[in-house]
């Protein structure tokens, strides 16, 4: 694994397909739960530089933890707060608030570092701009080393890894009879306008992943890109959607069409036990922070439906798997 911005960059020549290339990341995932320091040497004298563009909680602990776990040292460097204001358009005349270039400082950053790995975030203003990924396409252009999206203006890799491994943990724990399990990605209200990335990403690795019956559930005018979703079964009845599911997905996003509004903001669309009755005891997911009583109700979240605690906490094992993965290439 030369970089780890999307699914793309799951498939190597020992994988036949995205689906196995994805089994096998997550079982590596699991196998260091398991055993966490199983490959402290692996980092040894290398060191990760997490550049945070926005806030963040457990993509900075948990990726730290895991780099920790292979012997790497970690420095965190948050660049909205601490450092000099970037500037990323090429032949832009630098007379307003930017201080330096991406140019000038993406090489000296990737001098100190092994691997670089970035956190950036959309506007929500122009879709073209977001959805080109400038930022984190400039790091990787101009770093020199393995760059990791901890979160990009369109996709959230790493929490995507994270919420396959969790599927895949349950569902070894506790083997369903069907062939397939069912997933539904779910809608829910938020107050204020929130991007598509874990949305996106969760829809691009779960239709890549290709052992579940996915399907895609909101409200009217909050279709994602379809270069996500093709593949799944998408439907504005939540009811009908939740019908014999084994996991539901809970997460808002922001209109993509008409970009980053929120036409829609109905309590109804709130999941809660009434509503998981109709599934297979579905056990529910979200990425986190979360809005309670409004995304997700107290009873789903303190009830034993909820795995979203195991779900935050497979944070550090889903990075750990990833950075070994570029680590053995490197090495």
């Amino acid at each position: 694994m030369k970089q780890f911005i999307s699914i793309n960059d799951v498939l190597t020549p020992a994988h036949s397909t995205i689906g196995l290339a994805i089994n096998s990341l997550t079982a590596k995932a699991l196998a260091y739960k398991q055993n966490p320091f199983i490959d402290r040497a692996l980092g040894k004298d290398k060191r990760i530089g997490l550049l945070f563009l926005n806030p963040s909680l457990r993509t900075r602990l948990s990726t730290q933890v895991a780099a920790q776990n292979l012997g790497m040292e970690a420095i965190v460097f948050n660049v909205d707060k601490e450092g000099w204001a970037l500037e990323f358009e090429e032949g832009a005349i630098m007379s307003g608030n930017t201080v330096e270039h991406i140019k000038d400082a993406a090489p000296i950053m990737g001098s100190y570092f092994d691997i670089l790995a970035i956190r950036t975030f959309p506007g929500l203003q122009n879709k073209q701009d977001d959805y080109s990924e400038m930022y984190i396409n400039q790091f990787i252009k101009y770093a020199g080393v393995p760059v990791v999206s901890l979160e990009s203006a369109t996709l959230h890799p790493l929490q995507s890894l994270t919420d396959i491994m969790t599927m895949q943990e349950h569902l070894l724990a506790n083997p369903i009879a069907k062939q397939k399990c069912k997933v539904v990605l779910t809608w829910a209200p938020h107050v204020k306008a929130l991007p598509q990335c874990v949305a996106n990403s969760f829809a691009q690795w779960v239709n890549a992943w290709g052992e579940a019956d996915f399907v895609i559930t909101h409200p009217k005018n909050y279709e994602l890109d379809e270069q996500f979703t093709k593949g799944a079964t998408i439907t504005h009845n939540q009811d009908e959607a939740l019908k014999d599911a084994d996991f539901v997905y809970v997460k808002n996003w922001s209109t993509y069409n008409d970009y980053g509004k929120v036409y829609e903001n109905n309590p109804k669309w709130m999941l809660t036990q009434e509503k998981l009755a109709v599934t297979n005891n579905a056990k529910v997911m979200h990425c986190l922070p979360v809005r309670r009583n409004v995304e997700l109700s107290d009873e789903i979240l303190d009830s034993t439906s909820s795995i979203v605690t195991t779900q935050a906490g497979n944070r550090v094992w889903a990075a750990q798997a990833v950075l070994s993965e570029i680590l053995t290439l490197k090495l």
